[in-house]
């Protein structure tokens, strides 16, 4: 079994800056900003997206901060 990881770390292991991962994920660098300090969370949509850019399955990842 993988250890989770934040979903900020999943973007700073890919090598994306906050603004980049936004801009290939399709929302604003402050909506991936509050994802990633766990105020919101993606849709269903957006999750899926998510999993392709950052090549990681979203039962991987943790919003625990």
């Amino acid at each position: 079994m993988q250890e989770k990881i934040t979903l900020r770390a999943a973007r700073v292991n890919k090598g994306l800056t906050i603004e980049d991962a936004a801009k290939k994920i399709g929302v604003n660098a402050d909506t991936l900003s509050r994802w990633e300090r766990g105020i919101t969370h993606p849709d269903v949509v957006q999750f899926k997206t998510i999993e392709r850019v950052y090549k990681i399955r979203y039962a991987d990842i943790t919003f625990k901060q």
